[in-house]
């Protein structure tokens, strides 16, 4: 399925897309200098990273908070601060990214797409636990360390949302032995073998 496709599928707005667009323009700029992703996968920045993380916002329920964990070069976080900013304006959406460069990197596409996000530089197991209805990060760890950061930054009926590859079975497998939780898989549009773990009720086994 091509790029203009999965916008459709996705319900993806010409305002939105105006901000996207300005996005990807100092995603750019700024990977030229601190490698916010590797360069084999500039050529899908579009499918790999904007509209994976388009996908990751249209799963989640309506909140009045979001906590992205490991922001970095802004998927999901920033892109679900982008879609928010017309179809949910009174979300607070909360970064956490340790990164000093990639913090600045953040809080100067915020202001360049025109959204509101508060990016918070910390390490996220040394953050204030954030109780926050919904949480997201993506390529930051294996699930077992996500659940990890889940129980101690969700509240008690949140929703966690985690992209995961084609390893995402063996992984669910060895967080069941250190964590009980509900996970239900849903398959990505940008890749049939990935998945979008929606994971509730995590608890320490």
């Amino acid at each position: 399925m091509n790029r203009q496709n999965l916008l459709d599928q996705l319900d993806v707005s010409r305002e939105t897309m105006q901000r996207l667009e300005v996005f990807e323009q100092v995603f750019l700029k700024w990977n030229q200098k601190i490698n916010l992703v590797s360069r084999a996968s500039l050529n899908e920045l579009w499918t790999r990273h904007i509209i994976d993380s388009i996908q990751v916002y249209r799963l989640a329920p309506r909140s009045p908070q979001w906590v992205d964990l490991g922001s970095g070069g802004g998927f999901p976080g920033l892109i679900i601060a982008i879609l928010a900013a017309e179809d949910a304006p009174d979300m607070t959406i909360r970064l956490i990214e340790s990164d000093q460069r990639k913090s600045a990197f953040l809080r100067t596409a915020a202001r360049e797409c025109g959204v509101k996000v508060d990016v918070l530089s910390q390490r996220i197991e040394k953050a204030d636990p954030q109780k926050t209805p919904v949480l997201s990060a993506r390529a930051l760890a294996d699930l077992n360390t996500l659940l990890g950061f889940t129980h101690r930054h969700l509240e008690i009926d949140g929703v966690a949302l985690f992209p995961k590859g084609v390893t995402w079975k063996k992984e669910l497998e060895e967080a069941r032995r250190h964590w009980r939780f509900d996970a239900e898989p849903i398959t990505s549009l940008t890749e049939p073998e990935a998945v979008i773990l929606k994971i509730q009720e995590v608890a320490s086994v």
